[in-house]
């Protein structure tokens, strides 16, 4: 398979989904599928990253290529068929209950950093936010799943306290505001 096509050129390209749709490359639904597939790549890097820590955050890592999974089902219900289900974001909410339970209380604000494996958590996180806003954008003109709002609203509460948790692991204070 060639890796260009020269189709997209003149600033159009194609969605495969039941049928082939022919869209601006400045279409929302195309800004969403930029912004989740960031998001993958940046989840990618998390994982790599603490992927090389303790036993407990490589345990994590796996658990962040779960989500890398959801993304993708999430970019591909956009343009076909819908295979996110209530259990993957319930899924989040249970490695979010876990990971609290392990920390000490937040009683401050945090500030995106510390160690480096927490400041990039941060910066996916960020990404998260940005997909989310790009998702609310893309319902309105096209049919979304609203799980997948849930979905990412999750994923990047998990980003926040995997973050902590990072710090933690790194013996790196949060950075308190």
């Amino acid at each position: 398979m060639k890796i260009y096509t020269k189709q997209g050129d003149k600033g159009q390209t194609s969605i495969y989904a039941k049928e082939v749709l022919k869209v601006s490359k400045d279409d929302i639904l195309i800004e969403c599928y930029g912004t989740l597939d960031e998001l993958n790549s940046q989840l990618g890097l998390v994982a790599a990253l603490i992927n090389k820590g303790d036993k407990v955050l490589q345990t994590w890592a796996s658990n962040i290529n779960k989500c890398q999974q959801h993304i993708f089902l999430i970019g591909f219900a956009l343009s076909d068929e819908d295979k996110l289900h209530n259990e993957h974001v319930k899924m989040l909410e249970e490695f979010i209950d876990e990971i609290q339970s392990t920390l000490a209380p937040q009683t401050r604000f945090i500030l995106p950093g510390g160690s480096i494996n927490s400041a990039q958590c941060h910066v996916a996180r960020t990404i998260a936010r940005r997909a989310e806003r790009a998702l609310v954008s893309a319902s309105k003109a096209h049919t979304t799943n609203p799980l997948a709002l849930s979905y990412i609203n999750r994923l990047s509460d998990f980003l926040f306290v995997l973050a902590r948790l990072c710090n933690v692991h790194a013996e790196t204070p949060d950075i308190e505001v």
